[in-house]
């Protein structure tokens, strides 16, 4: 089950989000529809945005609440991320 504490080691495709650039007040809100290596799609209300992980932090809406991940630790393909150790943040 996906919790605060291991969600970059799930699937993430699918979940609300919000993500919010470091260098700036710039932020997006929707549904993460597709994934890259660097990348994360995510579909608002305008359409689709292609945001740059290592740009942005990332708030996660979940069952048990919302988490926010740095986008640094996302950073590679869905299927080896999932075999990484979890980062502590």
């Amino acid at each position: 089950m996906i919790k605060p504490v291991n969600v970059t080691r799930h699937e993430l495709i699918g979940l609300k989000c919000e993500a919010l650039l470091r260098a700036g007040d710039k932020k997006f809100s929707g549904r993460l529809v597709d994934e890259t290596r660097s990348t994360f799609m995510i579909m608002t209300e305008k359409g689709k945005k292609m945001l740059i992980k290592e740009k942005y932090d990332f708030v996660f809406a979940l069952p048990e609440g919302s988490v926010k991940v740095s986008g640094d630790s996302l950073i590679g393909r869905p299927r080896e991320r999932i075999k990484k150790k979890i980062d502590k943040w």
